[in-house]
Protein backbone atom coordinates (compact mmCIF):
# COMPACT_ATOMS: atom_id res chain seq x y z
CA UNK A 1 0.00 0.00 0.00
CA UNK A 2 1.67 3.03 -0.86
CA UNK A 3 2.15 5.87 1.15
CA UNK A 4 0.08 8.94 0.63
CA UNK A 5 0.81 11.06 3.62
CA UNK A 6 2.54 14.82 2.66
CA UNK A 7 5.23 15.98 4.02
CA UNK A 8 6.93 18.94 3.80
CA UNK A 9 9.88 18.83 1.73
CA UNK A 10 13.07 20.66 3.13
CA UNK A 11 14.87 23.27 1.18
CA UNK A 12 17.11 21.40 -0.73
CA UNK A 13 20.48 22.54 1.07
CA UNK A 14 23.50 21.49 0.26
CA UNK A 15 26.89 19.70 2.27
CA UNK A 16 29.84 18.61 0.67
CA UNK A 17 30.81 15.29 -0.30
CA UNK A 18 33.92 16.01 -1.66
CA UNK A 19 34.61 12.72 -3.46
CA UNK A 20 32.96 9.67 -4.15
CA UNK A 21 33.86 6.05 -5.23
CA UNK A 22 33.14 5.17 -8.93
CA UNK A 23 34.45 3.59 -12.08
CA UNK A 24 36.00 5.19 -14.98
CA UNK A 25 35.23 2.69 -18.34
CA UNK A 26 37.48 3.35 -21.30
CA UNK A 27 38.50 1.94 -24.93
CA UNK A 28 41.24 0.47 -25.19
CA UNK A 29 40.72 -1.86 -28.00
CA UNK A 30 38.85 -1.64 -31.13
CA UNK A 31 37.42 0.66 -33.96
CA UNK A 32 36.23 3.43 -30.37
CA UNK A 33 39.87 3.21 -28.46
CA UNK A 34 40.03 6.30 -26.36
CA UNK A 35 36.28 6.23 -25.90
CA UNK A 36 35.65 6.77 -22.17
CA UNK A 37 33.33 7.62 -19.48
CA UNK A 38 32.69 7.46 -15.38
CA UNK A 39 30.13 6.12 -13.82
CA UNK A 40 29.64 7.94 -10.38
CA UNK A 41 26.51 9.98 -8.03
CA UNK A 42 23.55 10.32 -10.56
CA UNK A 43 25.68 8.45 -13.65
CA UNK A 44 25.62 5.15 -11.81
CA UNK A 45 23.95 3.29 -14.33
CA UNK A 46 24.33 2.23 -17.97
CA UNK A 47 24.24 0.23 -21.19
CA UNK A 48 27.09 -0.63 -23.12
CA UNK A 49 26.32 -1.51 -27.31
CA UNK A 50 25.89 -0.15 -30.57
CA UNK A 51 22.49 1.40 -30.05
CA UNK A 52 22.36 4.91 -29.81
CA UNK A 53 20.44 4.74 -25.82
CA UNK A 54 23.35 3.40 -24.67
CA UNK A 55 25.70 5.41 -22.36
CA UNK A 56 28.46 4.29 -23.95
CA UNK A 57 28.38 3.60 -28.10
CA UNK A 58 30.51 1.33 -29.84
CA UNK A 59 30.78 0.90 -33.13
CA UNK A 60 32.42 -2.57 -33.47
CA UNK A 61 30.06 -4.17 -35.33
CA UNK A 62 30.90 -7.79 -33.64
CA UNK A 63 29.23 -5.76 -30.06
CA UNK A 64 25.47 -6.06 -29.60
CA UNK A 65 23.15 -3.45 -29.77
CA UNK A 66 22.50 -3.62 -25.72
CA UNK A 67 25.32 -6.19 -25.25
CA UNK A 68 25.91 -5.60 -21.45
CA UNK A 69 24.65 -2.67 -18.41
CA UNK A 70 27.52 -1.42 -15.49
CA UNK A 71 25.67 -0.45 -12.43
CA UNK A 72 27.30 0.82 -9.54
CA UNK A 73 25.96 -0.89 -6.29
CA UNK A 74 28.61 0.94 -3.05
CA UNK A 75 32.08 0.42 -4.03
CA UNK A 76 31.51 -2.42 -6.67
CA UNK A 77 30.31 -2.09 -9.96
CA UNK A 78 27.86 -5.23 -10.91
CA UNK A 79 28.50 -6.13 -14.51
CA UNK A 80 25.93 -8.00 -16.58
CA UNK A 81 25.64 -9.58 -19.80
CA UNK A 82 22.43 -8.93 -22.14
CA UNK A 83 22.39 -11.70 -23.92
CA UNK A 84 24.78 -10.83 -26.19
CA UNK A 85 25.53 -13.08 -29.40
CA UNK A 86 29.25 -13.12 -28.44
CA UNK A 87 29.13 -12.85 -25.01
CA UNK A 88 31.36 -10.93 -22.64
CA UNK A 89 34.80 -12.04 -21.26
CA UNK A 90 36.17 -10.40 -17.58
CA UNK A 91 39.93 -11.33 -17.41
CA UNK A 92 39.39 -13.75 -19.98
CA UNK A 93 36.75 -15.35 -18.22
CA UNK A 94 33.00 -15.62 -19.88
CA UNK A 95 30.79 -14.39 -17.97
CA UNK A 96 26.67 -13.67 -17.58
CA UNK A 97 27.45 -11.61 -14.41
CA UNK A 98 30.31 -10.32 -11.87
CA UNK A 99 30.75 -7.79 -9.27
CA UNK A 100 33.78 -5.90 -9.93
CA UNK A 101 36.05 -4.19 -7.19
CA UNK A 102 39.48 -3.72 -8.55
CA UNK A 103 40.60 -3.02 -11.96
CA UNK A 104 39.70 -5.66 -14.82
CA UNK A 105 39.70 -5.90 -18.45
CA UNK A 106 36.74 -6.50 -19.88
CA UNK A 107 36.30 -7.96 -23.52
CA UNK A 108 33.00 -7.91 -26.01
CA UNK A 109 33.49 -8.68 -29.47
CA UNK A 110 36.60 -6.68 -30.57
CA UNK A 111 36.52 -4.44 -28.41
CA UNK A 112 38.39 -4.07 -24.57
CA UNK A 113 37.30 -2.43 -22.11
CA UNK A 114 39.54 -1.27 -18.82
CA UNK A 115 37.27 -0.74 -15.39
CA UNK A 116 39.59 1.66 -13.09
CA UNK A 117 38.34 2.44 -9.46
CA UNK A 118 38.68 6.04 -9.35
CA UNK A 119 37.70 8.85 -6.37
CA UNK A 120 35.44 11.12 -8.11
CA UNK A 121 34.39 14.71 -7.13
CA UNK A 122 30.50 14.92 -6.70
CA UNK A 123 28.26 17.42 -6.54
CA UNK A 124 26.76 18.81 -3.19
CA UNK A 125 25.08 16.56 -1.37
CA UNK A 126 21.03 17.52 0.00
CA UNK A 127 21.17 18.04 3.92
CA UNK A 128 16.97 16.95 3.03
CA UNK A 129 15.01 14.19 4.87
CA UNK A 130 12.47 14.33 2.11
CA UNK A 131 11.22 15.22 -1.25
CA UNK A 132 6.98 15.38 -0.70
CA UNK A 133 6.11 12.17 1.43
CA UNK A 134 9.38 10.13 0.25
CA UNK A 135 11.42 10.14 3.23
CA UNK A 136 14.93 9.15 4.13
CA UNK A 137 18.09 10.48 5.33
CA UNK A 138 20.72 8.19 3.92
CA UNK A 139 23.51 9.39 1.23
CA UNK A 140 21.31 7.26 -1.51
CA UNK A 141 18.25 8.86 -0.97
CA UNK A 142 19.89 12.28 -0.07
CA UNK A 143 22.24 12.30 -3.80
CA UNK A 144 18.30 11.74 -5.46
CA UNK A 145 16.81 14.58 -3.86
CA UNK A 146 18.41 17.12 -6.13
CA UNK A 147 17.86 14.78 -9.44
CA UNK A 148 14.16 14.72 -8.33
CA UNK A 149 13.48 18.32 -8.17
CA UNK A 150 14.92 19.15 -11.61
CA UNK A 151 12.77 16.53 -12.67
CA UNK A 152 9.70 17.30 -11.33
CA UNK A 153 10.14 21.08 -12.95
CA UNK A 154 10.70 19.54 -16.38
CA UNK A 155 7.94 18.09 -18.81
CA UNK A 156 10.70 14.82 -19.10
CA UNK A 157 9.19 11.36 -19.11
CA UNK A 158 10.65 9.51 -16.65
CA UNK A 159 11.61 5.85 -15.76
CA UNK A 160 11.60 4.65 -12.45
CA UNK A 161 13.34 1.48 -11.64
CA UNK A 162 14.04 -0.62 -8.61
CA UNK A 163 12.58 -3.86 -6.99
CA UNK A 164 9.33 -4.39 -5.31
CA UNK A 165 8.39 -2.03 -2.49
CA UNK A 166 11.33 0.61 -3.19
CA UNK A 167 8.68 3.33 -3.59
CA UNK A 168 8.19 3.71 -7.11
CA UNK A 169 4.76 4.89 -7.03
CA UNK A 170 5.15 7.13 -4.64
CA UNK A 171 8.32 8.67 -5.89
CA UNK A 172 6.22 9.04 -8.94
CA UNK A 173 3.41 11.10 -7.13
CA UNK A 174 5.82 13.16 -5.66
CA UNK A 175 7.29 14.54 -8.98
CA UNK A 176 4.11 14.81 -9.99
CA UNK A 177 3.13 17.21 -6.90
CA UNK A 178 5.97 19.14 -7.23
CA UNK A 179 5.93 20.03 -11.24
CA UNK A 180 3.70 22.91 -12.41
CA UNK A 181 1.07 19.75 -13.05
CA UNK A 182 0.63 19.48 -9.60
CA UNK A 183 -2.81 20.93 -9.50
CA UNK A 184 -4.74 18.31 -12.05
CA UNK A 185 -4.76 14.44 -11.84
CA UNK A 186 -2.57 11.70 -10.97
CA UNK A 187 -3.80 8.81 -12.56
CA UNK A 188 -2.16 5.28 -12.21
CA UNK A 189 -2.21 2.00 -14.90
CA UNK A 190 -1.00 -1.30 -13.60
CA UNK A 191 0.49 -2.63 -16.97
CA UNK A 192 0.55 -6.00 -14.68
CA UNK A 193 -3.19 -6.17 -14.00
CA UNK A 194 -4.96 -5.33 -16.92
CA UNK A 195 -5.56 -8.26 -19.46
CA UNK A 196 -4.08 -8.00 -22.60
CA UNK A 197 -6.89 -7.46 -24.37
CA UNK A 198 -8.61 -4.73 -22.99
CA UNK A 199 -5.86 -2.83 -22.73
CA UNK A 200 -6.11 -0.89 -25.90
CA UNK A 201 -8.94 -0.05 -24.55
CA UNK A 202 -8.13 1.15 -20.84
CA UNK A 203 -5.16 2.97 -22.16
CA UNK A 204 -7.16 4.98 -24.55
CA UNK A 205 -10.64 4.99 -24.24
CA UNK A 206 -13.64 3.59 -26.26
CA UNK A 207 -16.86 4.31 -27.85
CA UNK A 208 -20.80 2.66 -27.24
CA UNK A 209 -20.79 -0.43 -29.32
CA UNK A 210 -16.87 -0.36 -30.18
CA UNK A 211 -16.95 -4.50 -28.95
CA UNK A 212 -19.22 -6.84 -27.01
CA UNK A 213 -19.84 -5.05 -23.71
CA UNK A 214 -19.13 -1.41 -24.23
CA UNK A 215 -22.12 0.07 -23.04
CA UNK A 216 -20.77 3.13 -22.23
CA UNK A 217 -18.43 5.63 -23.55
CA UNK A 218 -15.15 5.36 -21.40
CA UNK A 219 -12.39 8.40 -21.25
CA UNK A 220 -9.77 5.77 -20.56
CA UNK A 221 -6.69 6.71 -18.70
CA UNK A 222 -5.24 9.58 -21.09
CA UNK A 223 -7.75 11.42 -21.34
CA UNK A 224 -8.62 10.83 -17.93
CA UNK A 225 -4.85 11.97 -17.06
CA UNK A 226 -5.23 15.47 -19.63
CA UNK A 227 -3.56 18.01 -17.63
CA UNK A 228 -1.73 15.93 -15.17
CA UNK A 229 0.66 12.90 -14.77
CA UNK A 230 -0.20 8.95 -16.25
CA UNK A 231 2.53 6.74 -13.92
CA UNK A 232 2.41 3.25 -16.60
CA UNK A 233 3.25 1.31 -13.22
CA UNK A 234 5.11 -2.43 -14.76
CA UNK A 235 5.19 -0.35 -18.16
CA UNK A 236 7.70 -3.56 -18.95
CA UNK A 237 4.50 -6.15 -18.55
CA UNK A 238 3.25 -3.85 -21.45
CA UNK A 239 2.14 -5.94 -24.10
CA UNK A 240 4.63 -6.30 -27.34
CA UNK A 241 1.62 -5.76 -29.78
CA UNK A 242 0.48 -2.65 -27.66
CA UNK A 243 3.94 -0.95 -27.27
CA UNK A 244 4.08 0.45 -30.95
CA UNK A 245 0.40 2.29 -30.23
CA UNK A 246 1.70 3.95 -27.09
CA UNK A 247 4.53 5.33 -28.78
CA UNK A 248 2.66 6.85 -31.03
CA UNK A 249 0.04 8.45 -28.72
CA UNK A 250 3.43 10.01 -27.04
CA UNK A 251 4.99 11.07 -30.11
CA UNK A 252 1.61 12.52 -31.24
CA UNK A 253 0.29 13.44 -28.38
CA UNK A 254 -3.21 12.68 -29.52
CA UNK A 255 -4.69 9.06 -28.54
CA UNK A 256 -8.03 7.18 -30.64
CA UNK A 257 -10.76 5.49 -28.76
CA UNK A 258 -11.47 2.55 -29.72
CA UNK A 259 -14.69 2.96 -31.96
CA UNK A 260 -13.76 6.27 -32.77
CA UNK A 261 -12.72 7.95 -35.90
CA UNK A 262 -11.16 10.43 -35.02
CA UNK A 263 -8.03 11.64 -32.58
CA UNK A 264 -8.43 13.65 -29.60
CA UNK A 265 -5.34 15.70 -28.10
CA UNK A 266 -4.36 15.03 -24.61
CA UNK A 267 -2.00 16.80 -22.49
CA UNK A 268 -0.35 14.29 -20.49
CA UNK A 269 2.93 13.71 -18.66
CA UNK A 270 4.25 10.08 -18.46
CA UNK A 271 6.04 8.82 -15.60
CA UNK A 272 6.86 4.75 -16.11
CA UNK A 273 8.08 2.03 -13.65
CA UNK A 274 8.98 -1.22 -13.82
CA UNK A 275 10.78 -3.79 -11.48
CA UNK A 276 12.53 -5.25 -14.16
CA UNK A 277 15.63 -4.95 -15.92
CA UNK A 278 14.91 -2.84 -19.24
CA UNK A 279 17.94 -2.99 -20.59
CA UNK A 280 17.47 -6.87 -20.80
CA UNK A 281 14.07 -6.31 -21.86
CA UNK A 282 15.04 -4.37 -24.83
CA UNK A 283 18.10 -6.91 -25.46
CA UNK A 284 15.53 -10.16 -25.66
CA UNK A 285 12.99 -8.32 -28.17
CA UNK A 286 10.54 -8.11 -25.08
CA UNK A 287 10.27 -4.27 -24.97
CA UNK A 288 10.82 -2.16 -27.95
CA UNK A 289 13.73 0.11 -28.22
CA UNK A 290 12.12 3.29 -29.70
CA UNK A 291 9.77 3.18 -26.98
CA UNK A 292 12.53 2.87 -24.77
CA UNK A 293 14.17 5.50 -25.54
CA UNK A 294 11.19 7.45 -26.05
CA UNK A 295 10.02 6.98 -21.90
CA UNK A 296 13.58 7.18 -20.60
CA UNK A 297 14.25 10.20 -21.14
CA UNK A 298 14.69 11.04 -17.43
CA UNK A 299 15.92 7.68 -15.80
CA UNK A 300 16.19 7.09 -12.28
CA UNK A 301 17.11 4.01 -10.28
CA UNK A 302 15.67 3.82 -6.42
CA UNK A 303 18.24 1.89 -4.14
CA UNK A 304 16.90 -1.27 -2.07
CA UNK A 305 16.74 -1.03 1.40
CA UNK A 306 19.45 -2.52 2.22
CA UNK A 307 21.58 0.02 0.63
CA UNK A 308 19.82 2.83 2.59
CA UNK A 309 21.81 2.74 5.74
CA UNK A 310 20.11 4.42 8.81
CA UNK A 311 16.39 4.71 7.02
CA UNK A 312 14.72 1.80 8.65
CA UNK A 313 14.66 3.90 12.11
CA UNK A 314 13.46 6.76 10.64
CA UNK A 315 10.66 5.22 8.41
CA UNK A 316 9.47 2.79 11.42
CA UNK A 317 8.97 5.61 13.59
CA UNK A 318 7.28 7.11 10.81
CA UNK A 319 4.76 4.37 10.10
CA UNK A 320 4.16 3.73 13.73
CA UNK A 321 2.94 6.96 13.92
CA UNK A 322 0.91 7.01 10.98
CA UNK A 323 -1.08 3.66 11.53
CA UNK A 324 -2.14 5.16 15.00
CA UNK A 325 0.67 3.27 17.75
CA UNK A 326 0.54 4.35 20.90
CA UNK A 327 3.77 6.02 22.59
CA UNK A 328 6.49 4.62 20.16
CA UNK A 329 7.74 1.70 18.47
CA UNK A 330 9.81 -0.75 21.26
CA UNK A 331 13.65 -0.67 20.62
CA UNK A 332 13.27 -4.14 20.06
CA UNK A 333 11.09 -3.80 17.29
CA UNK A 334 13.64 -1.51 15.12
CA UNK A 335 16.15 -3.27 15.67
CA UNK A 336 14.39 -6.55 14.69
CA UNK A 337 13.74 -4.55 11.66
CA UNK A 338 16.90 -3.15 11.08
CA UNK A 339 18.61 -6.66 11.08
CA UNK A 340 16.09 -8.21 8.63
CA UNK A 341 16.13 -9.11 5.17
CA UNK A 342 13.14 -7.39 4.07
CA UNK A 343 13.56 -8.07 0.39
CA UNK A 344 9.96 -6.81 -0.19
CA UNK A 345 11.43 -3.54 1.17
CA UNK A 346 9.63 -0.41 2.35
CA UNK A 347 6.10 -1.86 1.50
CA UNK A 348 7.68 -4.98 3.55
CA UNK A 349 8.60 -2.53 6.02
CA UNK A 350 5.04 -0.81 6.36
CA UNK A 351 3.75 -4.16 6.45
CA UNK A 352 5.85 -5.13 9.43
CA UNK A 353 4.84 -2.02 11.35
CA UNK A 354 1.05 -2.25 10.66
CA UNK A 355 0.90 -5.62 12.09
CA UNK A 356 3.18 -4.43 15.07
CA UNK A 357 0.67 -1.51 15.38
CA UNK A 358 -2.55 -3.86 15.06
CA UNK A 359 -1.70 -7.14 16.88
CA UNK A 360 0.89 -5.38 19.54
CA UNK A 361 2.36 -8.60 21.49
CA UNK A 362 0.83 -10.61 18.38
CA UNK A 363 2.27 -9.54 15.94
CA UNK A 364 4.66 -12.01 13.99
CA UNK A 365 8.40 -11.66 15.38
CA UNK A 366 10.03 -10.56 11.69
CA UNK A 367 11.65 -11.93 9.20
CA UNK A 368 14.77 -14.26 10.49
CA UNK A 369 13.02 -14.71 13.61
CA UNK A 370 13.49 -17.72 16.30
CA UNK A 371 11.18 -20.54 15.26
CA UNK A 372 10.79 -20.77 19.38
CA UNK A 373 8.83 -17.33 18.60
CA UNK A 374 6.66 -18.41 15.88
CA UNK A 375 5.42 -21.12 18.14
CA UNK A 376 4.92 -18.62 21.16
CA UNK A 377 2.77 -16.80 18.68
CA UNK A 378 0.83 -19.74 17.56
CA UNK A 379 0.05 -20.68 21.23
CA UNK A 380 -1.39 -16.71 21.64
CA UNK A 381 -3.33 -17.65 18.91
CA UNK A 382 -4.70 -20.35 20.81
CA UNK A 383 -6.19 -17.97 23.46
CA UNK A 384 -8.62 -16.02 20.86
CA UNK A 385 -11.73 -16.84 19.64
CA UNK A 386 -11.53 -20.17 16.99
CA UNK A 387 -13.18 -17.73 14.21
CA UNK A 388 -10.26 -14.45 15.22
CA UNK A 389 -7.67 -17.13 15.38
CA UNK A 390 -8.18 -18.48 12.34
CA UNK A 391 -8.25 -15.67 10.11
CA UNK A 392 -5.30 -14.08 11.76
CA UNK A 393 -3.60 -17.90 11.20
CA UNK A 394 -4.52 -17.71 7.85
CA UNK A 395 -3.84 -13.84 6.89
CA UNK A 396 0.05 -14.74 8.43
CA UNK A 397 0.20 -17.58 6.26
CA UNK A 398 -0.57 -15.97 2.91
CA UNK A 399 1.36 -12.91 3.67
CA UNK A 400 4.81 -15.40 4.16
CA UNK A 401 3.69 -17.82 1.38
CA UNK A 402 3.30 -14.83 -1.24
CA UNK A 403 6.49 -13.10 -0.05
CA UNK A 404 8.41 -16.25 -0.40
CA UNK A 405 7.02 -17.30 -4.11
CA UNK A 406 7.90 -13.75 -5.20
CA UNK A 407 11.20 -13.46 -3.47
CA UNK A 408 12.26 -16.77 -5.63
CA UNK A 409 10.89 -15.33 -8.90
CA UNK A 410 12.49 -11.92 -8.38
CA UNK A 411 9.61 -10.45 -7.94
CA UNK A 412 7.98 -12.02 -11.26
CA UNK A 413 3.78 -12.14 -10.19
CA UNK A 414 3.54 -15.15 -13.47
CA UNK A 415 6.28 -16.74 -12.95
CA UNK A 416 5.49 -16.53 -8.53
CA UNK A 417 1.77 -17.50 -9.55
CA UNK A 418 3.11 -20.69 -11.72
CA UNK A 419 5.33 -22.32 -9.17
CA UNK A 420 2.33 -21.57 -6.57
CA UNK A 421 0.18 -23.58 -8.76
CA UNK A 422 -2.75 -21.14 -9.16
CA UNK A 423 -4.01 -18.51 -11.60
CA UNK A 424 -2.12 -15.86 -11.69
CA UNK A 425 -5.24 -13.27 -11.87
CA UNK A 426 -6.31 -15.63 -8.21
CA UNK A 427 -1.97 -14.62 -7.41
CA UNK A 428 -2.88 -10.88 -8.02
CA UNK A 429 -5.73 -11.27 -5.35
CA UNK A 430 -3.51 -13.07 -3.06
CA UNK A 431 -0.58 -10.69 -3.17
CA UNK A 432 -3.21 -7.47 -2.78
CA UNK A 433 -4.15 -9.18 0.22
CA UNK A 434 -1.69 -9.38 1.81
CA UNK A 435 -0.27 -5.81 0.79
CA UNK A 436 -2.57 -4.56 3.12
CA UNK A 437 -1.85 -3.46 6.34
Amino acid sequence: MADTTRHETHPLRAEVERTTRGFRVRVIEGPDVGVETTLAGELGSIAVGTSEVCGLRLTDRSVSRRHLTLDLDGDRLALRDLGSRNGTRVSGLRVGEASIESHVVVTLGQTRLELVPVDVETAPLSSAEAFGPVLGRSRAMRRLYPLLERLAASELSVVLEGETGTGKELVAEALHAASPRGTGPFVVFDCSVVPAGIVEAELFGHVRGAFTGATDDRAGVFRDAHGGTLFLDEIADLPLAMQPKLLRALDRRQVRPLGASAFEAVDVRVVAATRRNLDREVQNGRFREDLFHRLAVGRVELPSLRRRHGDVTLLVEHFWKQLGGRDAPSPELIVRLEESALPGNVRELKNAVARAVALGALAEPGPRADPDDDVQWIHRLLDLPLREARQRLQDEFEHRYVRRQLERANGNVTHAAKASGVARRYFQVLKARSDEP
